[in-house]
């Protein structure tokens, strides 16, 4: 750095278009969260404008401001202060965060391009939310953009499995949703006291779900993993009506009675206008061992009497459950794992199939003479 160089304004305000806000995934530039530079000598500070008071990510802003002013000439220290946006502000800012989806639907703010992956399973108890994480972490890793919806709303579990506890930010009627490593969430937990319990009736879960996709900004995506509640209740029918195109993967265990159920789950995607991807056997034996546990065939009994592939086999493994208590998915924390492979090798499967346009409600048009 050479001593006494002056410091070129422009080059610090193209310089902070490399810092991007770590839950909107956009530059702070680019959505005008500059406030003010300063510059006194050889120190530069910048005042950010949040969308609300104490933001909990405040540090990443301070180190990338610092990570991308240092390396400039007659940069000599950084400091960051933050405002807190007015409402004119953050009405501004819900609609540059708004453009650029093309809705699939009226009112449902969920880019076209983006397939939507319902995880079902006819019962309880069969690792389908552990599975739901895996796979979204999976095609994250796999450099897919993957979003995911906790629908399972009478047993939501995700927000733990991922180690989230914020809430999600409001700008103005957009719902922000929190974010882990490059996943974004959306749980009807966030919106409960601690671990209460859901005592809602049908059309209430309907009008969540639909919140969920009209409300919440997911930006881009590539993917959006859906957990769906276990069995053929109000929440299945829900998606079916508002995503006609979304695909299911079926979820069970090996053994012929939770397959004799997980039917009924494969039943109620078709009915509800849904493509039926494939089957994952989950459980399928005890890693180390091979010894299977819960039997064997149902995952392969399922997919035939579907006529859809068996998309993976998923062993049962500890580090699976491990994993899910401490917050981190085990294809990030054990990418070698037994399990973590066959899980990305099922994603892989899920990513391989080709996306079938019009699927669904199909009325033919009118041919004009």
């Amino acid at each position: 750095m050479t001593a006494g160089a002056t410091i070129d304004r422009d080059a610090i305000i193209a310089a902070l278009s490399q810092v991007i806000d770590p839950e909107l995934h956009r530059s702070v530039t680019d959505l005008e969260m500059v406030r003010d530079v300063e510059l006194d000598g050889g120190l530069v500070t910048v005042t950010i404008a949040l969308t609300v008071a104490g933001c909990p990510l405040r540090s990443s802003f301070e180190d990338q401001v610092r990570t991308v002013l240092m390396p400039l000439p007659g940069v000599e220290a950084t400091a960051v202060r933050f405002d807190v946006m007015t409402p004119e502000e953050k009405h501004a800012l819900s609609g540059r965060l708004r453009g650029g989806v093309s809705e699939r639907s009226k009112g449902i703010r969920i880019d076209k391009a983006t397939r939507v992956i319902a995880v079902a399973s006819g019962k309880g108890g069969v690792g389908k939310s552990s599975l739901t994480v895996n796979l979204a972490a999976a095609f994250s890793r796999l450099g897919l953009r993957t979003g995911i919806i906790d629908a399972d709303v009478y047993g939501y579990s995700i927000p733990h499995m991922l180690g989230i506890s914020q809430r999600p930010v409001v700008v103005d009627d957009l719902i922000v949703p929190p974010v882990k490593g490059d996943l974004k969430l959306m749980s009807i937990g966030f919106f409960l006291d601690e671990n209460g319990p859901v005592m809602w009736r049908g059309p209430m879960l309907h009008r969540a779900l639909e919140q969920f996709l009209s409300d919440v900004h997911w930006g881009q995506l590539d993917m959006l993993v859906v957990d769906m509640p276990p069995g053929t209740g109000d929440v299945s029918i829900s998606l079916g009506q508002l995503l006609p195109r979304a695909e299911a993967v079926i979820v069970t265990t090996p053994q012929p009675a939770a397959q004799q159920v997980a039917i009924r789950a494969a039943m109620m995607a078709q009915k509800t206008n849904m493509r039926l991807l494939g089957v994952i056997e989950n459980m399928s034996y005890l890693v180390g061992t091979g010894q299977e546990v819960f039997g064997s065939g149902g995952g392969q009994s399922l997919a035939d009497e579907c006529k859809v592939p068996l998309l993976g086999s998923i062993p049962l493994d500890p580090l699976l459950r491990e994993c899910g208590d401490l917050g981190e998915p085990v294809v990030w924390e054990h990418p070698e794992s037994e399990a973590a492979r066959a899980i990305v090798a099922a994603a892989e499967a899920i990513v391989a199939t080709k996306r079938e346009q019009g699927v669904g409600i199909v009325k033919p048009l009118t041919v004009l003479k």
